[in-house]
């Protein structure tokens, strides 16, 4: 897990520049920092990296590696770099380090682009390949790591955080207000269905994209794995549960591959609590758990925490909650991440990665995107109820519905049993209440919902939006930022292109069972998990209230929220906001919109 940034143009950059960039990389790679810095047909080529240490810490995987005549940069893991070490052995390639930096470029060196079919991980990487006159990017198939990049008259720059491609560039960012009315206006789900960022001049690459910047400044991109959904209608039940285990045991073997210490985020869900369980049990691994404890009993998940912990014998620590200069927090989180925080979730995450880092760790394993390979949000009881309406199966789906989930659910459209047969491309939840909030700005914004098609099985087609262009882009950008703030690196077992695939394939009609959702996942993990985690249906997750976090009554609280000489109050109505801050409780819609409010506020002051 590293920083990178780079730069291939006309431009020649001045020494204090590229040391300014290097200490600004600091925080994502603590135990190097250097670059290389080539001239080819009066093109200037800049490779920038900062080293956090996680595989083979030796000096000699240090960054930019250097084989041949290619020039490498790496942020990220490449978890299969042993089986494919031993593929080199057999080629008769035999490699000087442990790392799987060098095992990356030489398979480069064997396979050019196509290199990235045979990784299993996740990778921002750049090679400048002298003899092929060509800058190669690349980024991993659920872009786990980020990459930005910011193409100029002079040439063209690339990073892992925005803040780098500034200081290197030099270029003065201009705000992007119409995303800036998006996150305020349509939440954080509307973030990353483009490539836009918050700021004008800078572009996201997507996930499993290359990008080839040749000595001649032309560039190409394209998408080198397409995700699909085959459904193999020859699966058995018990064999959709064996391979879900099989596959989900294998993901998290190769990814407890490290020569430093990890650690394990552990909520009272399935998810996470899987994950610890495979480790201790299955893999006979040291866990180390790291949990949120709220005094709010909405938000408390103490009771399955310590089930998971007595059952697994694991070393646990509970960060309460505390909210004591919480502003100062948030400001501080904001100016890292150059962007608004997406939501309260990741501001409570940031607490933990603090206390992992005070304890010692690197890498720390999260549960990220099992709801989205199985079936774990409540508009997917609702579509696979749609869908199974023909079916001899439907009343009992209906009946497990009314008796097992209604009582959970709060959204008054996602109640509805018949939504999807009554308006079968209803989607406006992604969205919830954005035409209320767009009553609060003083500028209008309306945009219409985007939805990619992937496959014609709606369900399907849901989860896949919300897992490369709603929920999961969101989760791993604001847990790479939390993290890596404290140089940590971050793990997601569940994002395993394998584990996808066949997650992918498994039949509708076995996804949601006896009223559960990731019945899958729940059935795999019998004799695993433990039963209080395993057949719990509640969902809550990492949250506060916003009342927890700011006192609106409090007189100088107020004062500084409503100040009228902020820039916040170009775009946003004061009196809409001051009206929302009296009610108490902030019901959670509100609640959310005032995050997004402060988060701006901040976010303009500081620009």
């Amino acid at each position: 897990m590293c920083g990178i940034v780079g730069y291939i143009g006309k431009k020649a950059i001045e020494q204090p520049t590229i040391r300014h960039t290097l200490d600004l990389m600091k925080n994502r790679g603590p135990d190097h920092q250097e670059y290389v810095h080539y001239v080819q047909n009066g093109k200037n080529i800049f490779l920038l990296h900062s080293r956090l240490s996680i595989i083979d810490c030796d000096v000699r995987a240090n960054q930019p590696f250097v084989l041949e005549d290619c020039s490498l940069i790496f942020n990220g893991e490449i978890y299969n770099y042993i089986e494919l070490r031993e593929d080199l052995r057999k080629q008769g390639i035999e490699c000087i380090t442990t790392s799987d930096t060098e095992v990356l470029l030489r398979y480069y060196l064997l396979y050019g682009e196509d290199c990235v079919k045979y990784f299993e991980g996740m990778w921002v990487f750049a090679i400048y390949d002298k003899q092929n006159s060509k800058l190669f990017l690349s980024r991993d198939r659920f872009a786990e790591k980020p990459l930005y990049y910011c193409h100029t008259e002079d040439g063209f720059y690339y990073g892992s955080e925005i803040k780098f491609i500034r200081s290197l560039s030099g270029i003065s960012l201009t705000i992007n207000q119409n995303h800036l009315l998006r996150y305020l206006v349509n939440g954080y789900k509307s973030l990353y269905k483009t490539a836009e960022t918050f700021y004008e001049e800078v572009r996201e690459v997507k996930y499993a994209t290359n990008f080839i910047i040749d000595i001649d400044l032309s560039i190409r991109s394209y998408r080198y794995w397409v995700p699909t959904s085959e459904i193999n209608t020859n699966m058995s039940l018990s064999d959709a549960v064996e391979g879900a285990r099989h596959h989900l045991l294998e993901s998290v073997r190769i990814r407890l591959r490290s020569d430093v210490p990890m650690a394990f985020c552990l909520s009272g869900g399935v998810d996470s609590a899987a994950l610890v369980s495979i480790a201790a049990k299955e893999y006979n691994y040291d866990v180390s758990s790291f949990s949120i404890i709220d005094k709010d009993e909405r938000y408390n998940e103490y009771d399955n925490i310590k089930a998971t912990v007595d059952d697994t014998g694991c070393n646990s620590t509970l960060v309460e909650l505390s909210y004591d200069n919480v502003l100062s927090r948030l400001q501080k989180l904001v100016q890292y991440h150059d962007s608004p925080i997406a939501t309260i979730s990741y501001l409570v995450h940031s607490m933990l990665s603090e206390e992992i880092k005070k304890k010692g760790y690197r890498v720390a394993f999260s549960g990220t995107s099992a709801d989205e390979l199985f079936t774990g949000y409540y508009d997917h009881f609702l579509l696979h109820l749609n869908m199974a309406r023909e079916s001899s199966e439907y009343t009992q789906y209906l009946n497990d519905w009314k008796k097992n989930i209604l009582q959970y659910v709060r959204n008054p459209d996602l109640r509805n049993p018949d939504l999807y047969k009554e308006r079968p491309d209803y989607r406006e939840h992604v969205f919830d209440n954005s035409a209320e909030f767009a009553g609060c700005l003083k500028v209008p914004f309306e945009e219409v919902f985007i939805e990619e098609t992937f496959t014609c099985n709606l369900l399907r087609n849901r989860m896949m939006n919300e897992l490369f262009h709603e929920v999961t882009p969101v989760i791993l950008h604001e847990d790479d930022l939390d993290s890596m703030y404290y140089s940590i690196e971050n793990r997601s077992p569940y994002l395993d292109s394998r584990l996808f695939e066949f997650a992918y394939s498994i039949p509708d009609e076995y996804l949601i069972q006896d009223g559960y959702g990731k019945y899958i996942l729940r059935e795999s993990m019998k004799g695993i998990l433990n039963d209080t985690v395993r057949l719990d249906r509640r969902k809550k997750g990492f949250n506060a209230s916003i009342n927890t976090l700011f006192d609106f009554s409090d007189k100088d609280t107020r004062a500084s929220f409503l100040d009228p000489g902020s820039p916040i109050f170009d775009i946003v109505d004061r009196d809409q906001v001051a009206n929302l801050m009296d009610l108490s409780p902030t019901p959670n819609h509100y609640s959310k919109f005032l995050f997004s409010f402060i988060n701006t506020k901040i976010f303009l002051e500081m620009n």
